[in-house]
């Protein structure tokens, strides 16, 4: 199992309603890519809210990754508790589709405060998979 921290038996963190093993899971394992750009958007939510890193860094388009990534990353989702996702709007991202674009709000936690994160994501489909490659990011407090 992914991560013996949290009970993945549960509904799926992505706000689906479908259990995490037949929602996000078989992405963040690598078993089966995302089929759209909104499905990527929701199972990348799910590695933040579950610290699943390399699923995060393997899922951004190779010219938006950095060698720090890994760190940082480490360091947000241990400091971040996500309590919430929203789809706001998506423009293309279907199966068939090379480009695509998610705007969603994730709620989140911190030592500091609570707040909101929205934004309008672009995604693209490479090799029958899809990549997050920038946003669009307003935090709200």
């Amino acid at each position: 199992m992914l991560h013996d921290h949290k009970d993945t038996t549960l509904t799926c963190p992505c706000g689906s309603n479908k259990p995490f093993a037949f929602c996000c899971e078989p992405a963040i394992e690598g078993h089966k890519p995302s089929r759209t750009a909104e499905a990527l958007m929701r199972s990348r939510y799910t590695a933040f809210s579950l610290g699943a890193v390399d699923y995060i860094i393997n899922s951004t388009a190779e010219e938006h990754r950095n060698p720090e990534d890994a760190e940082l990353i480490t360091e947000q989702v241990q400091a971040t508790t996500w309590t919430g996702l929203k789809i706001l709007k998506t423009e293309a991202g279907k199966a068939d589709d090379l480009n695509g674009i998610v705007e969603f709000v994730a709620r989140f936690e911190t030592a500091e405060e609570q707040g909101e994160l929205h934004e309008r994501s672009n995604f693209r489909q490479q090799d029958g998979h899809w990549l997050y490659v920038d946003g669009e990011v307003e935090i709200r407090s």
